[in-house]
């Protein structure tokens, strides 16, 4: 049935706004992806972060001994 129905909606002129969306959803779909790997890596600086903390704990607390 869908398949249909882009047949109409292209021979009515809708396939330049079909190519319009699809190029939408896929710029849409980057900007996610970009996202996800921007909030990765901050997770990744943090926890990075409080390895260092961590590591510096244990050597003070040696040191204390």
């Amino acid at each position: 049935m869908e398949e249909r129905g882009e047949e109409v909606e292209e021979e009515g002129g809708g396939e330049e706004r079909e190519k319009i969306r699809r190029k939408e959803k896929k710029e849409e779909r980057e900007e996610e992806k970009e996202e996800e790997r921007s909030r990765r890596r901050r997770g990744g600086e943090r926890k990075k972060e409080e390895e260092n903390e961590e590591e510096e704990d244990r050597e003070e607390e040696e040191e204390e001994r």
